[in-house]
């Protein structure tokens, strides 16, 4: 990093394009797995889920996988994290996150002519230390 002093302003870093690429491609790498993760759970021998869609984007956000869950359309939110620094990962789901949430699966049901008797939304939660396997908790039914 490099610090740079403009005329009348305060002093500001300035970051090397590459820093910020590995930065961010770390935090895409751990989404990644921590949706490889969810989606191996959620469609084992034990859950039977169906997956429909990963990554699903529109104009007013995304959804980490959708999937069937009988004749249930389950949106699920996906939280990795390394550490507790920001929280849990429970904690990142706020009321106006399940409330986006909802209307996204509205959304991609609508634009399928689908019409789901029951629409839930679920978390799982993965916590990946340093060393050691991975903590995954799947929390059904946020709302």
């Amino acid at each position: 990093m490099t610090e740079t002093m403009e005329p009348g302003h305060e002093a500001r870093v300035a970051r090397s394009s590459s820093t910020e690429v590995t930065t961010a491609e770390a935090r895409q790498a751990l989404g990644r797995y921590g949706e490889d993760v969810a989606e191996r759970l959620l469609t084992d021998e034990d859950h039977r889920m169906v997956l429909l869609d990963r990554n699903w984007r529109c104009a007013d956000g995304e959804l980490d996988l959708v999937l069937r869950d009988g004749d249930v359309l389950v949106a699920c939110e996906v939280k990795t994290r390394t550490s507790l620094a920001a929280g849990t990962p429970h904690e990142a789901v706020t009321d106006d996150k399940l409330a986006r949430l909802k209307r996204l699966a509205q959304l991609w049901a609508e634009q399928r002519g689908l019409r789901p008797p029951e629409t839930r939304i679920d978390l799982v939660a993965v916590m990946r230390p340093r060393k050691g396997p991975a903590q995954v908790d799947h929390v059904r039914g946020l709302a």
